[in-house]
Protein backbone atom coordinates (compact mmCIF):
# COMPACT_ATOMS: atom_id res chain seq x y z
CA UNK A 1 0.00 0.00 0.00
CA UNK A 2 2.80 2.45 0.91
CA UNK A 3 4.74 1.52 -2.21
CA UNK A 4 1.69 2.06 -4.38
CA UNK A 5 1.21 5.57 -3.01
CA UNK A 6 4.83 6.39 -3.80
CA UNK A 7 4.39 5.26 -7.38
CA UNK A 8 1.18 7.28 -7.92
CA UNK A 9 1.37 10.32 -5.63
CA UNK A 10 -1.19 12.26 -7.65
CA UNK A 11 -3.98 9.91 -6.68
CA UNK A 12 -4.09 10.81 -2.99
CA UNK A 13 -4.81 14.53 -3.42
CA UNK A 14 -7.45 13.66 -6.02
CA UNK A 15 -9.13 11.27 -3.58
CA UNK A 16 -8.96 13.80 -0.77
CA UNK A 17 -10.49 16.44 -3.02
CA UNK A 18 -13.36 14.11 -3.95
CA UNK A 19 -13.91 13.25 -0.32
CA UNK A 20 -14.08 16.91 0.62
CA UNK A 21 -16.39 17.64 -2.28
CA UNK A 22 -18.65 14.74 -1.31
CA UNK A 23 -18.79 15.96 2.29
CA UNK A 24 -19.71 19.44 1.09
CA UNK A 25 -22.47 18.06 -1.14
CA UNK A 26 -23.81 15.93 1.72
CA UNK A 27 -23.85 18.97 4.02
CA UNK A 28 -25.72 21.07 1.46
CA UNK A 29 -28.16 18.24 0.76
CA UNK A 30 -29.03 17.76 4.42
CA UNK A 31 -29.38 21.52 4.95
CA UNK A 32 -31.71 21.86 1.97
CA UNK A 33 -33.84 18.89 3.02
CA UNK A 34 -34.37 20.22 6.53
CA UNK A 35 -34.89 23.79 5.35
CA UNK A 36 -37.59 22.55 2.99
CA UNK A 37 -39.27 20.52 5.74
CA UNK A 38 -39.36 23.54 8.06
CA UNK A 39 -40.83 25.80 5.41
CA UNK A 40 -43.43 23.22 4.45
CA UNK A 41 -44.39 22.85 8.11
CA UNK A 42 -44.76 26.62 8.52
CA UNK A 43 -46.75 26.99 5.31
CA UNK A 44 -49.00 24.10 6.33
CA UNK A 45 -49.57 25.78 9.70
CA UNK A 46 -50.45 29.03 7.94
CA UNK A 47 -52.80 27.28 5.53
CA UNK A 48 -54.63 25.60 8.41
CA UNK A 49 -55.14 28.96 10.11
CA UNK A 50 -56.33 30.58 6.89
CA UNK A 51 -58.86 27.80 6.23
CA UNK A 52 -60.32 28.15 9.72
CA UNK A 53 -60.36 31.94 9.52
CA UNK A 54 -62.15 31.80 6.18
CA UNK A 55 -64.72 29.43 7.65
CA UNK A 56 -65.61 31.65 10.61
CA UNK A 57 -65.27 35.09 8.99
CA UNK A 58 -67.31 34.33 5.88
CA UNK A 59 -70.75 32.72 5.42
CA UNK A 60 -69.06 29.39 4.61
CA UNK A 61 -69.29 27.93 8.14
CA UNK A 62 -72.94 28.99 8.41
CA UNK A 63 -73.59 27.42 5.00
CA UNK A 64 -72.01 24.11 6.05
CA UNK A 65 -74.01 24.20 9.30
CA UNK A 66 -77.25 24.85 7.41
CA UNK A 67 -76.61 21.96 5.04
CA UNK A 68 -75.76 19.64 7.93
CA UNK A 69 -78.87 20.54 9.95
CA UNK A 70 -81.00 20.15 6.83
CA UNK A 71 -79.64 16.66 6.19
CA UNK A 72 -79.98 15.46 9.79
CA UNK A 73 -82.18 17.20 12.36
CA UNK A 74 -80.55 15.45 15.33
CA UNK A 75 -77.90 17.85 16.70
CA UNK A 76 -75.28 15.13 17.08
CA UNK A 77 -75.93 13.76 13.61
CA UNK A 78 -75.73 17.30 12.21
CA UNK A 79 -72.42 17.72 14.06
CA UNK A 80 -70.97 14.67 12.30
CA UNK A 81 -72.07 15.92 8.89
CA UNK A 82 -70.72 19.40 9.64
CA UNK A 83 -67.43 17.86 10.74
CA UNK A 84 -67.31 15.88 7.50
CA UNK A 85 -67.82 19.05 5.43
CA UNK A 86 -65.09 20.90 7.31
CA UNK A 87 -62.74 17.92 7.20
CA UNK A 88 -63.14 17.46 3.46
CA UNK A 89 -62.56 21.18 2.86
CA UNK A 90 -59.37 21.14 4.95
CA UNK A 91 -58.17 17.93 3.27
CA UNK A 92 -58.67 19.35 -0.22
CA UNK A 93 -56.80 22.56 0.58
CA UNK A 94 -54.04 20.83 2.53
CA UNK A 95 -53.51 17.82 0.24
CA UNK A 96 -50.86 19.36 -2.08
CA UNK A 97 -48.59 20.30 0.83
CA UNK A 98 -49.16 17.01 2.63
CA UNK A 99 -48.49 14.93 -0.47
CA UNK A 100 -45.38 16.88 -1.40
CA UNK A 101 -43.94 16.71 2.14
CA UNK A 102 -44.85 13.08 2.85
CA UNK A 103 -44.24 11.50 -0.54
CA UNK A 104 -42.53 13.60 -3.20
CA UNK A 105 -39.88 15.16 -0.97
CA UNK A 106 -38.99 11.85 0.69
CA UNK A 107 -38.49 10.22 -2.73
CA UNK A 108 -36.58 13.23 -4.04
CA UNK A 109 -34.01 12.81 -1.28
CA UNK A 110 -33.95 9.01 -1.60
CA UNK A 111 -35.41 8.51 1.87
CA UNK A 112 -38.28 6.32 0.72
CA UNK A 113 -39.11 3.66 -1.85
CA UNK A 114 -42.78 3.50 -0.87
CA UNK A 115 -45.12 3.06 -3.81
CA UNK A 116 -47.89 5.55 -4.50
CA UNK A 117 -50.53 2.91 -3.80
CA UNK A 118 -48.93 2.03 -0.48
CA UNK A 119 -48.74 5.70 0.49
CA UNK A 120 -52.45 6.25 -0.08
CA UNK A 121 -53.37 2.97 1.63
CA UNK A 122 -51.44 3.94 4.76
CA UNK A 123 -53.08 7.37 4.73
CA UNK A 124 -56.49 5.73 4.36
CA UNK A 125 -55.83 3.44 7.32
CA UNK A 126 -54.68 6.41 9.40
CA UNK A 127 -57.84 8.29 8.46
CA UNK A 128 -60.07 5.34 9.43
CA UNK A 129 -58.30 4.84 12.75
CA UNK A 130 -58.48 8.58 13.40
CA UNK A 131 -62.21 8.54 12.68
CA UNK A 132 -62.79 5.54 14.97
CA UNK A 133 -61.13 7.43 17.82
CA UNK A 134 -62.14 10.96 16.89
CA UNK A 135 -65.88 10.52 16.30
CA UNK A 136 -66.71 9.34 19.85
CA UNK A 137 -64.46 12.10 21.26
CA UNK A 138 -66.21 14.71 19.11
CA UNK A 139 -69.65 13.52 20.18
CA UNK A 140 -68.67 13.52 23.86
CA UNK A 141 -67.17 16.99 23.54
CA UNK A 142 -70.41 18.29 22.01
CA UNK A 143 -72.42 16.62 24.77
CA UNK A 144 -70.25 18.41 27.35
CA UNK A 145 -70.69 21.71 25.49
CA UNK A 146 -74.49 21.36 25.38
CA UNK A 147 -74.74 20.08 28.95
CA UNK A 148 -72.23 22.19 30.88
CA UNK A 149 -72.10 25.37 28.79
CA UNK A 150 -68.91 27.35 29.41
CA UNK A 151 -67.73 24.63 31.79
CA UNK A 152 -67.26 22.20 28.90
CA UNK A 153 -63.49 22.49 29.15
CA UNK A 154 -63.15 20.51 32.40
CA UNK A 155 -64.87 17.23 31.41
CA UNK A 156 -63.22 17.50 27.99
CA UNK A 157 -59.78 17.81 29.59
CA UNK A 158 -60.51 14.79 31.82
CA UNK A 159 -61.64 12.86 28.75
CA UNK A 160 -58.40 13.70 26.93
CA UNK A 161 -56.36 12.56 29.93
CA UNK A 162 -58.18 9.23 30.10
CA UNK A 163 -57.89 8.78 26.34
CA UNK A 164 -54.13 9.38 26.45
CA UNK A 165 -53.66 6.68 29.10
CA UNK A 166 -55.96 4.26 27.26
CA UNK A 167 -54.21 4.73 23.92
CA UNK A 168 -50.80 4.26 25.53
CA UNK A 169 -52.07 0.95 26.90
CA UNK A 170 -53.68 -0.46 23.75
CA UNK A 171 -51.63 1.12 20.95
CA UNK A 172 -48.78 -1.46 20.93
CA UNK A 173 -51.16 -4.42 20.56
CA UNK A 174 -54.14 -2.95 18.72
CA UNK A 175 -53.24 0.14 16.72
CA UNK A 176 -49.59 -0.17 15.71
CA UNK A 177 -50.03 -3.69 14.20
CA UNK A 178 -52.53 -2.15 11.79
CA UNK A 179 -49.65 -0.24 10.23
CA UNK A 180 -46.60 -2.45 10.76
CA UNK A 181 -45.70 -6.12 10.99
CA UNK A 182 -43.95 -7.01 14.24
CA UNK A 183 -41.79 -10.05 14.72
CA UNK A 184 -39.14 -11.20 17.20
CA UNK A 185 -35.59 -10.02 16.54
CA UNK A 186 -33.50 -12.85 15.15
CA UNK A 187 -30.05 -11.27 15.39
CA UNK A 188 -27.90 -13.47 17.59
CA UNK A 189 -27.26 -12.15 21.07
CA UNK A 190 -29.01 -8.82 20.62
CA UNK A 191 -32.34 -9.69 22.25
CA UNK A 192 -30.60 -11.21 25.25
CA UNK A 193 -28.40 -8.15 25.75
CA UNK A 194 -31.33 -5.75 25.47
CA UNK A 195 -33.34 -7.84 27.93
CA UNK A 196 -30.42 -7.85 30.35
CA UNK A 197 -30.00 -4.07 30.12
CA UNK A 198 -33.73 -3.60 30.75
CA UNK A 199 -33.63 -5.91 33.73
CA UNK A 200 -30.64 -4.03 35.15
CA UNK A 201 -32.69 -0.82 35.32
CA UNK A 202 -35.82 -2.56 36.63
CA UNK A 203 -37.81 -2.46 33.40
CA UNK A 204 -40.02 -5.43 32.64
CA UNK A 205 -40.91 -5.59 28.94
CA UNK A 206 -43.48 -7.79 27.25
CA UNK A 207 -41.25 -8.37 24.25
CA UNK A 208 -38.48 -7.09 21.98
CA UNK A 209 -39.56 -6.77 18.37
CA UNK A 210 -38.53 -5.46 15.01
CA UNK A 211 -41.00 -3.82 12.64
CA UNK A 212 -41.00 -3.15 8.91
CA UNK A 213 -40.30 0.57 8.95
CA UNK A 214 -38.55 0.20 5.58
CA UNK A 215 -41.90 -0.09 3.77
CA UNK A 216 -42.32 3.65 4.36
CA UNK A 217 -38.89 5.15 4.90
CA UNK A 218 -35.16 4.49 4.98
CA UNK A 219 -34.82 6.48 8.21
CA UNK A 220 -33.86 4.55 11.34
CA UNK A 221 -35.83 4.54 14.57
CA UNK A 222 -36.26 2.68 17.85
CA UNK A 223 -38.56 3.20 20.83
CA UNK A 224 -40.24 1.90 23.94
CA UNK A 225 -44.00 1.76 23.56
CA UNK A 226 -46.88 1.15 25.92
CA UNK A 227 -47.37 1.38 29.65
CA UNK A 228 -47.94 -1.23 32.34
CA UNK A 229 -47.75 -4.78 31.03
CA UNK A 230 -47.91 -3.56 27.43
CA UNK A 231 -44.34 -2.18 27.43
CA UNK A 232 -42.34 -3.24 24.38
CA UNK A 233 -38.97 -2.50 22.83
CA UNK A 234 -39.39 -1.96 19.08
CA UNK A 235 -36.57 -1.54 16.56
CA UNK A 236 -37.08 -0.51 12.96
CA UNK A 237 -35.64 -2.93 10.40
CA UNK A 238 -33.80 0.06 8.94
CA UNK A 239 -31.91 0.34 12.23
CA UNK A 240 -31.08 -3.35 12.33
CA UNK A 241 -29.82 -3.33 8.76
CA UNK A 242 -27.33 -0.51 9.24
CA UNK A 243 -26.23 -0.56 12.88
CA UNK A 244 -24.00 -2.94 14.81
CA UNK A 245 -25.19 -4.60 18.01
CA UNK A 246 -23.20 -2.14 20.14
CA UNK A 247 -24.61 0.85 18.27
CA UNK A 248 -28.14 -0.46 18.72
CA UNK A 249 -27.52 -1.07 22.42
CA UNK A 250 -26.38 2.53 22.83
CA UNK A 251 -29.66 3.68 21.26
CA UNK A 252 -31.64 1.36 23.55
CA UNK A 253 -29.65 2.58 26.56
CA UNK A 254 -30.80 6.11 25.76
CA UNK A 255 -34.44 4.95 25.83
CA UNK A 256 -33.79 3.13 29.09
CA UNK A 257 -32.54 6.44 30.46
CA UNK A 258 -35.96 7.94 29.76
CA UNK A 259 -37.58 5.08 31.68
CA UNK A 260 -35.20 5.21 34.64
CA UNK A 261 -35.52 8.98 35.00
CA UNK A 262 -39.32 8.79 34.57
CA UNK A 263 -39.24 11.25 31.69
CA UNK A 264 -42.30 9.80 29.98
CA UNK A 265 -44.43 10.26 33.07
CA UNK A 266 -43.03 13.74 33.72
CA UNK A 267 -43.71 14.87 30.16
CA UNK A 268 -47.17 13.30 30.31
CA UNK A 269 -47.93 15.19 33.53
CA UNK A 270 -46.71 18.45 32.02
CA UNK A 271 -48.72 17.77 28.86
CA UNK A 272 -51.82 17.16 30.98
CA UNK A 273 -51.35 20.50 32.74
CA UNK A 274 -51.03 22.24 29.37
CA UNK A 275 -54.18 20.45 28.19
CA UNK A 276 -56.24 21.65 31.18
CA UNK A 277 -54.86 25.19 30.99
CA UNK A 278 -55.24 25.36 27.23
CA UNK A 279 -58.83 24.15 27.19
CA UNK A 280 -59.75 26.54 30.01
CA UNK A 281 -58.26 29.55 28.20
CA UNK A 282 -59.82 28.51 24.92
CA UNK A 283 -63.24 28.13 26.57
CA UNK A 284 -63.05 31.68 27.95
CA UNK A 285 -61.91 33.18 24.66
CA UNK A 286 -64.47 31.16 22.71
CA UNK A 287 -67.33 32.34 24.93
CA UNK A 288 -66.24 35.95 24.57
CA UNK A 289 -65.86 35.85 20.77
CA UNK A 290 -69.25 34.18 20.35
CA UNK A 291 -70.84 36.83 22.56
CA UNK A 292 -69.58 39.72 20.41
CA UNK A 293 -70.22 38.17 16.99
CA UNK A 294 -73.24 37.02 15.05
CA UNK A 295 -73.05 33.39 16.19
CA UNK A 296 -76.22 32.36 18.03
CA UNK A 297 -74.58 30.54 20.95
CA UNK A 298 -71.53 28.54 21.94
CA UNK A 299 -73.33 25.37 20.76
CA UNK A 300 -73.81 26.70 17.22
CA UNK A 301 -72.18 24.37 14.72
CA UNK A 302 -70.91 27.30 12.67
CA UNK A 303 -68.93 28.64 15.66
CA UNK A 304 -67.13 25.39 16.50
CA UNK A 305 -64.16 25.92 14.12
CA UNK A 306 -63.18 28.78 16.43
CA UNK A 307 -62.29 26.24 19.11
CA UNK A 308 -59.98 24.40 16.73
CA UNK A 309 -58.40 27.68 15.66
CA UNK A 310 -57.71 28.77 19.24
CA UNK A 311 -56.31 25.35 20.20
CA UNK A 312 -53.91 25.41 17.25
CA UNK A 313 -52.70 28.87 18.27
CA UNK A 314 -52.31 27.83 21.91
CA UNK A 315 -50.30 24.73 20.99
CA UNK A 316 -48.09 26.82 18.72
CA UNK A 317 -47.36 29.26 21.54
CA UNK A 318 -46.57 26.64 24.20
CA UNK A 319 -44.72 24.36 21.78
CA UNK A 320 -41.29 25.95 22.40
CA UNK A 321 -41.73 25.50 26.17
CA UNK A 322 -42.57 21.82 25.76
CA UNK A 323 -39.70 21.38 23.32
CA UNK A 324 -37.25 22.97 25.78
CA UNK A 325 -38.33 20.53 28.49
CA UNK A 326 -38.05 17.63 26.06
CA UNK A 327 -34.53 18.66 25.02
CA UNK A 328 -33.54 18.83 28.69
CA UNK A 329 -34.75 15.27 29.22
CA UNK A 330 -32.99 14.10 26.06
CA UNK A 331 -29.68 15.37 27.40
CA UNK A 332 -30.36 13.59 30.69
CA UNK A 333 -31.12 10.37 28.77
CA UNK A 334 -27.83 10.72 26.86
CA UNK A 335 -25.96 11.01 30.17
CA UNK A 336 -27.75 8.00 31.61
CA UNK A 337 -27.07 6.01 28.44
CA UNK A 338 -23.36 6.63 28.75
CA UNK A 339 -23.32 5.79 32.46
CA UNK A 340 -25.18 2.55 31.71
CA UNK A 341 -23.40 1.48 28.54
CA UNK A 342 -19.97 2.90 29.43
CA UNK A 343 -19.09 3.42 25.75
CA UNK A 344 -19.38 7.15 24.91
CA UNK A 345 -17.46 6.65 21.66
CA UNK A 346 -20.11 4.16 20.53
CA UNK A 347 -22.85 6.60 21.49
CA UNK A 348 -21.21 9.27 19.34
CA UNK A 349 -20.81 6.82 16.47
CA UNK A 350 -24.47 5.79 16.60
CA UNK A 351 -25.66 9.40 16.77
CA UNK A 352 -23.56 10.39 13.76
CA UNK A 353 -24.81 7.39 11.84
CA UNK A 354 -28.42 8.28 12.72
CA UNK A 355 -27.81 11.83 11.53
CA UNK A 356 -26.46 10.63 8.22
CA UNK A 357 -29.16 8.02 7.62
CA UNK A 358 -32.02 10.35 8.61
CA UNK A 359 -30.55 13.40 6.84
CA UNK A 360 -30.55 15.37 10.10
CA UNK A 361 -29.59 19.03 9.83
CA UNK A 362 -25.81 19.21 10.43
CA UNK A 363 -25.97 22.80 11.68
CA UNK A 364 -29.49 24.04 12.53
CA UNK A 365 -30.03 27.71 13.28
CA UNK A 366 -30.34 28.24 17.08
CA UNK A 367 -33.77 29.87 16.68
CA UNK A 368 -35.05 26.94 14.60
CA UNK A 369 -33.71 24.47 17.15
CA UNK A 370 -35.28 26.42 20.01
CA UNK A 371 -38.70 26.67 18.40
CA UNK A 372 -39.11 23.34 16.62
CA UNK A 373 -36.70 20.69 17.95
CA UNK A 374 -37.94 18.28 20.61
CA UNK A 375 -34.41 16.79 20.67
CA UNK A 376 -31.14 18.71 20.79
CA UNK A 377 -29.56 18.68 17.34
CA UNK A 378 -27.21 15.74 16.88
CA UNK A 379 -24.12 17.97 16.38
CA UNK A 380 -24.83 19.61 19.74
CA UNK A 381 -25.40 16.23 21.40
CA UNK A 382 -22.13 14.89 20.01
CA UNK A 383 -20.19 18.02 21.02
CA UNK A 384 -21.52 17.87 24.59
CA UNK A 385 -20.69 14.17 24.93
CA UNK A 386 -17.16 14.78 23.68
CA UNK A 387 -16.64 17.65 26.12
CA UNK A 388 -18.25 16.08 29.19
CA UNK A 389 -17.48 12.38 28.76
CA UNK A 390 -14.37 12.19 26.59
CA UNK A 391 -12.67 15.49 27.38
Amino acid sequence: MAESRKQEPAHEPEGAEKSSEQASEDYARRKQYNRTKIWLSLVNFGVSLVVLLVLVTTPLSETFAGWAEGLWSNPYGALLIFGLFVGVAEAIVGFPLSFYSGYILEHKYDLSEQSLGSYFWEKTKAMLVGAAIGIPVLLLFYYFLRTYGNGWWLPTAILMFILTILLSRIAPKVIMPLFYDFEPIEREGLTERIAQMAENVGLSVEGIFQFDLSKETKKANAAFTGIGKAKRVILGDTLLENFSNDEILSVVAHELGHFKEKHIWKLSAIGTVFTFVGLYLVSRLYAYIVSVTAFESITSLAALPLITLFLILFNFLVGPVQNALSRHYERKADDYSISLFQRPEITIESLEKLAEQNLADPDPHPVIECLFYSHPSIPHRVQRIREEHLG
